[in-house]
């Protein structure tokens, strides 16, 4: 699971929507080809110090 504790800080309704959205992803089978499923190491890596970098 996503640690969203800042999200929840800063907006409960996205932390929510974040927790859904990941549980829909558990949850559910995808049959959308371009709907890919990334490792926890490349969530980390996306929501680092690298998104300021084209910010």
């Amino acid at each position: 699971m996503l640690e969203v504790t800042s999200a929840l800080a800063a907006d409960p309704e996205v932390a929510a929507s974040i927790g859904r959205e990941e549980g829909r992803q558990r949850d559910g089978i995808e049959l959308i080809a371009s709907e890919n499923f990334v490792s926890a190491a490349v969530l980390e890596a996306v929501g680092s110090v690298l998104t300021n970098k084209y910010a």
